[in-house]
């Protein structure tokens, strides 16, 4: 062991997220070449995601002889709604689950809405193979008044009326009901039809204007009734790929368009709406997605957090994939999601607490930011440095310790593993280290008496000496499967250095 007096201190911050379109030259030592299930924290560090527990432990009821995914899963009065097959069930968090509609015909996925309409609280769903659908918390009726549209699959609120869209037959059509009305189509009442000159692909209200998504160009609706709205172009350049990646997200619009994760941005500037990508650190997962069955994506708003899920029937559960996308000051910062495997989603904060769920493919109700595990399976969380050579390239440093700096909300049992040389197959490759805590750094004010050690550090430093050396070396950090969710805040290497190339 060299003398500690002697040794060379390299200290980095975790931040920056997965960066996937850098050489490791170029990245930032906090940056990440991996970052699998921990989500950028609005704190600081690399946070490993909270697990997904059942919302109810029934599981939601099918027709006879098949084998059907959750369709919808919306929270409404403190119950969820769940679709699958051909009838419609609410649940609490506990009990059965309760038929509130059947005969329909199986459709896709749903899309929904909730509103207020004369001091009574609704929710109206559509899913482009029936009529929409209005449910009080007790009577479910079909809004299928004379000039209703038929079947549509998209529904929303925008200026005290309802607007529907993704007609079968009128894909290009926007439908909306009289002001302060959810089933009256009276053009004389103020109820109306806009039309666009592309296929509508979702739609969605914000600061006072309603974005319609097509599948090739975007489109804002202005104005407060039928007698003075007006339709405008945002861009004729590009399109939504699927209305359920769209997402209000930090003063922003989220979607997803063909060239990854756009922003319609909140500043308008010369009569036009801002278009931005906001992908490109991790723009090759969403390249050849054309295999995916479903996008589906929600909002974690506490964490200033989106996700977005690419789910596929065939592929198990373990192996489906999505991206985190948080924002961090004025940056996006980016994970990848592996274990969630989403039919469809819901998110709503609820008396102040978010509730975030989904549908899966199993017939289950899932409540996201719940428990330390995905149901029952581990959650694999890896972390992996760039390659970092302190400065200089053609220096050997002889490494003696590594000192973690992470904030533990449990128990933690998790891997240190150190590479050499761009893990060159010739370099020293050490065993494993661990870092665990057995105990829960008590915070004054959050801690449960008995169950945390007081007076110790939120970010304690684990010291962990450490063999080899090298050029360059990367770091990487791996869950055992079995630990309560931490944060890795930053990293000091001490080396020494060695004789140059």
């Amino acid at each position: 062991m060299a003398d500690e007096a002697q040794l060379s201190p390299y200290v980095f911050a975790c931040q920056g997220g997965l960066v996937l379109d850098q050489s490791t030259f170029a990245m930032q030592p906090g940056m990440a070449l991996e970052l699998q299930n921990f989500e950028p924290d609005i704190r600081g560090g690399y946070r490993r995601i909270s697990g997904y527990t059942k919302w109810n432990s029934n599981i939601v009821p099918q027709d006879a002889a098949s084998t059907e995914k959750v369709l919808m899963s919306a929270y409404f009065g403190g119950k969820v709604i769940a679709a699958r097959g051909t009838k419609i069930h609410e649940a609490g968090k506990t009990g059965s689950w309760t038929q509130i509609d059947t005969g329909r015909t199986s459709a896709g996925k749903y899309t929904h809405f909730r509103y207020n309409l004369g001091g009574t609280d609704f929710i109206v769903w559509a899913d482009g193979a029936n009529n929409a659908t209005k449910y009080d918390g007790t009577t479910v009726t079909d809004l299928n008044a004379t000039g209703a549209p038929s079947n549509p699959k998209f529904v929303t609120g925008f200026k005290d009326a309802l607007f529907f869209a993704g007609m079968s037959s009128t894909p290009q059509e926007l439908v909306f009901t009289a002001p302060f009305t959810d089933d009256d189509f009276s053009t004389a009442n103020g109820a109306g039809t806009i039309r666009v000159d592309s296929d509508i692909t979702g739609l969605f209200p914000f600061r006072d204007q309603l974005y319609i998504f097509c599948e090739e160009r975007i489109f804002r609706l202005t104005g407060n009734t039928i007698a003075d709205f007006v339709i405008q172009p945002v861009t004729r350049e590009i399109g939504c790929i699927n209305g359920f990646t769209i997402q209000e997200f930090a003063g922003d619009i989220v979607f997803l368009g063909p060239d990854g994760l756009r922003t319609v941005a909140g500043t308008e500037r010369i009569g036009d709406v801002e278009l931005g990508t906001i992908s490109r650190p991790v723009q090759r997962r969403f390249q050849g997605l054309t295999d995916v069955d479903e996008f589906d994506s929600v909002v974690v708003p506490d964490k200033t957090q989106y996700r977005i899920f690419f789910s596929n029937a065939s592929t198990v559960r373990s192996a489906t994939t999505g991206v985190i996308a948080a924002r961090r000051g004025d940056a996006y910062e980016f994970g990848d999601l592996r274990g969630i495997r989403p039919s469809c989603t819901d998110f709503i904060v609820d008396a102040g607490e978010s509730i975030v769920l989904h549908g899966e493919y199993d017939g289950y109700v899932y409540r996201q930011e719940s428990g330390n595990d995905f149901d029952g399976n581990v959650i694999t969380g890896k972390y992996r440095s760039p390659d970092l050579s302190m400065g200089d390239a053609g220096i050997r440093k002889n490494f003696q310790r590594v000192i973690i700096n992470y904030a533990p909300e449990a128990a933690v049992n998790a891997d240190l593993f150190v590479r050499y040389d761009y893990e060159s197959p010739d370099a020293a490759r050490p065993a494993a280290y661990p870092f665990d805590t057995a105990t829960v750094v008590a915070v004054y004010g959050t801690s449960t008496y008995g169950t945390a050690t007081y007076g110790g550090q939120t970010n304690p430093l684990v010291r962990q000496p450490i063999e080899g050396s090298g050029f360059a070396i990367a770091l990487r950090v791996n869950d055992r499967g079995t630990s309560a969710p931490y944060s890795l805040k930053g990293f000091q290497l001490e080396f020494d250095a060695g004789a140059r190339r």
